[in-house]
């Protein structure tokens, strides 16, 4: 009997304790809890462009066509160690173009210096290959003969150089501003010509070295790409396709602060609030985020603080030529009423920066959370097109309120932010 009863209680504590556990397991709202660790994931899918900037140019009048004693101008942003190149018909031949070397007109002497003033020796002449050159002059007929095969891509010599044909004037507006204004001085020459209306490009630029040092044309190659409508009848449209597909951003992510918290405010940052000076400057100037991480693990109710950096590279590059993107993961600790934060530095940029907008998001959130995130600029330098900035030479301070930028900016439109990062709690 003392057996039986022993078997008894001996159940009933059984089920008293899975009771128990099921309790445990249950939160105060009697839905099933979220484990409380989790694997954030951030990855950079921006798909790396070669060119920053292209646009076209043409007279102002009502033709696009640049006569003899007529101009054409365009302003663009370039830093350091890129170039201007650009393209337009020799209009009184049958496929000669104006152009610049590659990789283009040189903007910034050696010493960091903005290049301005008449910079026409850097132009040159150039035989598309396609046509059979007849003599130059109005009496040409287009579009000629074609050259069968095609030659290559070469520079052309005439009795008057291209430099005194084109006339380029090189200004400086400020920042990392140009303008580049284009006169047909070949009135009264021997190879006086119209000019057509043309292209103008800039090439991104990584370290030192230019993504695309022949945006346009390459020299010893055959006509591609939509050039050749360009060279033989002054048409910018197929070339403009071909570099709309190749321009846009190729930017890097920095190490990226991920903060879990509690509270009703994100201890990163808060729009319309001007820099605290805790290390957000130095996370979207410099791309350093160790001094908020240090900041942050001293503020009450931040629970766990990471810098997540890609290995090898330590910042997250884009994807370049169908590799994939620079990507970090770590594991935290988040439940129900935490919250998650994360901040990383837009690096072509002077101070901008992609958060998490807000207060982040709960913890037991998981899946993909890259809707949530936003483009800010924090307020610290004078903003300067993406892409086009000068590292070594930081812009101008200023003290703005961190603001979230809108799509388009003032300078360019910018892919959605799920197109540019992916960030995922699982």
């Amino acid at each position: 009997m003392q057996f039986v009863k022993f078997r008894l209680s001996l159940g009933l504590l059984s089920l008293i304790s899975l009771l128990a556990v099921s309790s445990c397991d249950k939160d105060n709202d009697g839905e099933m809890a979220v484990n409380d660790t989790a694997t954030i994931t951030v990855e950079n899918v921006i798909e790396g462009k070669a060119l920053t900037q292209f646009g076209t140019f043409q007279n102002a009048g009502s033709s696009p066509v640049i006569n003899p004693g007529e101009s054409a101008s365009f302003t663009f942003y370039a830093g350091k160690g890129q170039a201007i190149s650009f393209a337009a018909m020799y209009g009184n031949s049958n496929d000669l173009f104006f152009a610049p070397a590659n990789p283009g007109i040189k903007l910034y002497q050696d010493n960091g210096d903005p290049v301005t003033g008449n910079v026409s020796s850097q132009i040159r002449l150039w035989d598309n290959g396609t046509r059979v050159n007849q003599a130059t002059g109005p009496a040409v007929t287009h579009p000629g003969s074609a050259e069968s095969p095609q030659n290559n891509i070469a520079e052309i010599t005439l009795a008057v150089p291209a430099s005194q044909l084109l006339k380029a004037e090189l200004t400086h507006e400020g920042g990392t501003r140009f303008t580049l204004k284009l006169t047909n001085t070949s009135g009264g020459t021997a190879n006086e010509t119209p000019i057509s209306a043309g292209v103008w490009a800039v090439s991104h630029i990584s370290g030192t070295t230019l993504v695309r040092e022949d945006p346009i044309f390459s020299p010893g190659k055959l006509s591609a790409n939509g050039l050749t409508d360009l060279a033989e009848t002054g048409k910018t449209t197929p070339l403009e396709q071909y570099l709309t597909g190749i321009t846009g951003p190729n930017s890097a992510f920095s190490p990226v602060l991920v903060v879990v918290y509690n509270g009703n405010d994100n201890p990163i940052f808060k729009t319309g609030e001007n820099d605290r000076g805790q290390g957000l400057k130095e996370l979207s100037q410099q791309g350093n985020a160790d001094v908020l991480a240090a900041f942050l693990k001293t503020k009450p109710g931040v629970k766990e603080v990471f810098v997540l950096k890609a290995p090898a590279t330590t910042v997250l590059q884009p994807r370049i030529n169908g590799n994939d993107g620079g990507k970090v993961s770590h594991t935290i600790s988040a439940r129900k009423g935490d919250r998650i934060a994360l901040a990383m530095m837009y690096a072509q940029s002077n101070d901008w920066f992609i958060a998490a907008v807000n207060n982040g998001v709960d913890g037991s959130t998981r899946g993909d959370i890259s809707s949530i995130m936003g483009l800010f600029d924090s307020g610290t330098l004078e903003s300067s097109f993406p892409g086009a900035h000068i590292v070594s030479e930081p812009a101008q301070a200023e003290s703005q309120p961190v603001q979230q930028l809108a799509n388009p900016n003032q300078f360019n439109t910018l892919p959605s932010l799920p197109q540019m990062i992916k960030v995922t709690i699982q």
